[in-house]
């Protein structure tokens, strides 16, 4: 059904009288009349205060002064238009329809990876944060190779220095900088009898059998994959329906106090010495690298599922005409050759 508009305004007699022409044919060319009234409204008034009556259905439009045939012809001309539209969307629905549908490799590889995609990024991860707890165990079942190996390979991304590491069969989960004020736990240098500002000595040091092992990440990169992993198990045993976390908040919460956290110990440290000396604690590193990796996986990751859902429907649909059309070929009612 075609929608007209009038546009009319008060005390016009054309108006009333273009009104009951439209009602008048309503039982030879059904439509949907719209009265706008343009009294105060200046954008209106300004483009059809001269005009008024003035009728618009689709591409057409007709001013005052016009006859009851003249608004017959365009509303026929405008339901001619309509319907000749119509029968072309479905002639091209049908020849798309028509158009034998391939399945190929990619698009079942594409498909699978949308509906997977979370348990693969899931499984990357737990595998980038799993191998480093690896190499403790390693080095205490005595297999150096492969665990220095796993050092070498964390040694590209991560500074791994001992005193700002998770250790494993030791007395101590870590071994702190005394410059950190960790009560109750022996400060890295009298642990281990390297120097505490010796940084190329605590990054080689990977540990021993009296003070355990070093994982071959530091604790606050630890801290940000296990807070990703941990979103990530989240986002999926909710059925991918979380929002995603809005920038200003991903900013404040979790970009900010890592921020803060790091540079500030790293400007106020040699050779930088800007600020007065201090040393970030494991608990700090850990809260902040966590807030980090947790709030980046909210924001991150229901982005990346409205794109994979959008994959979904595409590919879904497409193997959806593609068994309708097998099922066509086994009834009997063949696709036109290609």
């Amino acid at each position: 059904m075609i929608t007209v508009t009038l546009y009319s305004k008060d005390e016009c007699q054309l108006c009333d009288e273009a009104i009951q022409d439209l009602n008048n044919l309503q039982s030879v060319i059904a439509h949907h009349l719209k009265i706008v009234n343009i009294d105060g409204n200046q954008e209106l008034e300004k483009k059809y205060a001269l005009d008024i009556p003035v009728i618009e259905v689709g591409p057409y439009r007709l001013k005052a002064p016009f006859t009851a045939q003249d608004i017959e012809i365009t509303l026929r001309a405008a339901a001619e238009r309509e319907k000749s539209i119509a029968d072309i969307d479905k002639k091209v629905a049908a020849e798309e329809a028509s158009i034998p549908v391939k399945i190929t490799r990619t698009d079942r590889f594409s498909y699978w990876i949308s509906r997977h995609y979370m348990l693969l990024l899931s499984g990357l991860v737990l595998i980038y944060v799993g191998l480093p707890f690896l190499a403790p165990l390693l080095m205490s079942a005595g297999y150096t190779r492969p665990g220095t190996t796993i050092y070498r390979f964390y040694g590209l991304v991560c500074h791994q220095l001992a005193f700002r590491s998770w250790f494993i069969f030791g007395d101590q989960p870590v071994y702190p900088r005394e410059a950190a004020g960790v009560d109750n736990l022996i400060p890295f240098g009298l642990a281990t009898g390297v120097n505490e500002d010796d940084e190329l000595a605590a990054r080689q040091f990977v540990g021993n059998p009296d003070v355990g092992y070093k994982v071959a990440l530091c604790e606050r990169d630890v801290a940000i994959y296990g807070g990703i992993l941990i979103f990530s198990l989240i986002f999926s045993l909710t059925g991918l329906k979380i929002k995603p976390f809005p920038w200003y908040l991903w900013l404040l919460l979790g970009i900010l106090p890592v921020a803060i956290d790091g540079l500030s110990q790293l400007l106020s440290q040699p050779p930088l010495n800007m600020f007065p000396y201090r040393e970030s604690t494991p608990l700090l590193r850990t809260i902040t690298g966590f807030l980090f990796g947790f709030t980046t996986a909210w924001f991150g990751y229901p982005v990346v599922e409205e794109s994979m859902a959008d994959v979904r429907r595409y590919y879904g649909q497409k193997m959806a005409r593609a068994r309708s059309q097998e099922e066509a070929r086994q009834k009997g009612h063949a696709l036109p050759p290609t």
